[in-house]
């Protein structure tokens, strides 16, 4: 596939998105009443693909190795790396989710949406300049640097995949679902739109465009953020006081939302969750994956800064829009059902916000900022599961690293080919059960297989292949198996009356048995691999802290 294929694909897509208004006047037929459609949300759709697909015709051309497709050349700068981490980190959730669970909880959404930022510091301090001197494509270029090539390549993809595969369909379900309904378009289509465009950004630009892709989204989405908390706020006098007690006085809580409530009132759940987002920051491939972007340590670590600072200050509008959403939206009946519930549950809290500051125009805007949240994410996920499979099994494992770089790139297309629609079926698949614990598991299982290797691979002499192998294998199937055997699934979806294990966040228990498995068994293993390996680690070190000769790092 070249660039001279895009155009086609990109008339392909605008014949589709031509349909749109059509598709959308027939979407819900029968006795479902009609949903009102958007059509400045759907022009505004419309531009962000047209920009994103000329950004895509423009990456192709330029993405001429291996190194371009991987990592756009090691030419991005940090403070451009910063905002498409950024971009690739705060999903619709983000927007959606955690906006509606402020407007629900108060206090205890503030809080749950800034453990989303702990882990940051993590990245900053302990990994960021290490992870750009020593890898080169994938963090399995980091894992593998001194251990066994194939072992521990092995068990980076599964990792990767498995992290990629959860955070897909949580991701294509929630586009089926917001598109649906923002959109009046029918699910099938929704999620086959974002599929055609998923593979089209990555199969085409690589990672020039994917990186540029998240930096128009995070941009759109810290504007519009910014935006509306003004707006909102402008009602209220621009005094916080003054929202907070209004919304006191409105909620249904009470003074309740302004302190810890029932949300994870159970301590042990709270803090498998913190532990989950926390480590699970640190182990997610698409994210340790834009380190290798830029050109050195120095700019990897201004990545962290800025990234943090958007991150961070995007999680403070989300607390003013929950919160001014909880008086304002009030103010409007027509946001509610005949129950009094709000239309569209809570997620679509911070919609009705717009609607009510900004009219059908700001309302369209946000939907299209929405949709576009989700491409970038989808787009970083396609990218990272397409190298583990490209880059870590069939150049590293099944070649042992003898594959020519064409060869290579075309295997990690195909893998986007096959990973797209993958998630198309998927998402169609998954459409009416509960997804939520899709993306709490794949935190989980990043947590527990890829950051226990990762670090220590990194950071402790003594880690050895074998440890590596079993305890990083023992993270992802304790993680797997809990939450399986958890609330979640073993009730909720199964049927089971009782679950066998009573808590819905297994992080807690899976985490600390992956390091403690990672370390028993690198301790007890006597072997002259295991000596050889150790003795590499100075080496290692100095290349860890230096990056001299972190081009080779995945030759070993």
């Amino acid at each position: 596939m070249s660039a001279r294929l895009l155009p086609a694909v990109a008339a392909g897509s605008a014949f589709l998105f031509a349909s749109l208004p059509a598709w959308a006047a027939g979407a819900l037929d029968g006795d479902v009443e009609k949903q009102s459609v958007n059509m400045t949300a759907i022009a505004m759709f419309l531009v962000f693909v047209a920009v994103t697909l000329g950004i895509t015709y423009w990456a192709a051309r330029r993405t001429k190795s291996a190194k371009d497709f991987y990592t756009a050349g090691g030419g991005i700068t940090g403070f451009q790396n910063g905002l498409a981490i950024a971009g690739d980190y705060m999903s619709a959730a983000t927007l959606l989710g955690l906006t509606g669970m402020v407007f629900a909880t108060g206090y205890d959404g503030f809080v749950y949406s800034i453990s989303f930022l702990v882990g940051w510091p993590i990245i900053l301090f302990l990994m960021a300049e290490r992870l750009r001197n020593l890898g080169k494509f994938t963090f399995a270029d980091i894992t593998a640097y001194r251990l066994g090539r194939t072992q521990i390549r092995t068990l980076s993809a599964c990792g990767s995949l498995s992290v990629v595969a959860l955070y897909l369909i949580a991701q294509m379900v929630g586009a089926g679902k917001l598109i649906q309904l923002l959109f009046g378009l029918d699910y099938a289509i929704a999620v086959a739109l974002v599929g055609v465009l998923m593979i089209a950004y990555v199969t085409f630009g690589g990672m020039i465009a994917t990186t540029w892709v998240q930096i128009i989204k995070a941009v759109l989405l810290l504007s519009a953020g910014t935006f509306m908390a003004l707006m909102a706020l402008s009602q209220f006098g621009f005094n916080l006081n003054t929202v907070a007690e209004q919304a006191v006085a409105i909620h249904s809580l009470g003074d309740k939302i302004m302190g810890p409530g029932s949300f994870l009132a159970d301590p042990v759940s709270a803090v498998s969750l913190g532990m989950a987002l926390m480590f699970g920051t640190a182990g997610l491939p698409h994210i340790l994956m834009r380190f290798f972007t830029v050109s050195d340590a120095q700019e990897a670590r201004k990545s962290v800064v800025y990234a943090t600072g958007f991150i961070g200050y995007f999680f403070l509008v989300v607390g003013i829009l929950g919160l001014s959403a909880i008086v304002i939206i009030s103010q409007h009946p027509e946001f509610f059902g005949p129950d009094g519930k709000l239309l569209g549950g809570t997620n679509m809290a911070v919609m009705h916000l717009a609607k009510a500051v900004g009219g059908d125009l700001f309302l369209g805007f946000i939907s299209a900022v929405a949709f576009a949240t989700i491409l970038a994410v989808v787009a970083g996920l396609a990218l990272a599961g397409a190298s583990a499979v490209s880059h870590d099994l069939y150049a590293s494992v099944i070649k042992k690293g003898k594959a020519d770089e064409r060869t290579e790139m075309r295997v990690s297309k195909i893998a986007t080919l096959f990973m797209g629609v993958l998630a198309v079926v998927l998402g169609i698949a998954f459409e009416n059960q509960n997804i939520a614990f899709m993306v709490g598991l794949a935190f989980a299982i990043a947590g527990s297989a890829n950051f226990p290797v990762l670090i220590l691979s990194m950071m402790w002499r003594g880690t050895t292949t074998r440890g590596a192998l079993i305890g990083g294998f023992i993270g992802l199937v304790t993680a797997l198996a809990l939450v399986i055997l958890g609330p979640t699934i073993w009730v909720k979806i199964l049927g089971f009356q009782t679950a066998i294990f009573p808590y819905e966040h297994p992080a807690i228990f899976s985490i600390p048995t992956a390091f403690i498995a990672i370390w028993f068994f690198s301790i007890t293993d006597r072997s002259q691999r295991a000596e050889e390996e150790k003795a590499r680690f100075p080496a290692q070190y100095v290349r860890s802290q230096t990056g001299l000769g972190a081009e080779t790092a995945s030759s070993h």
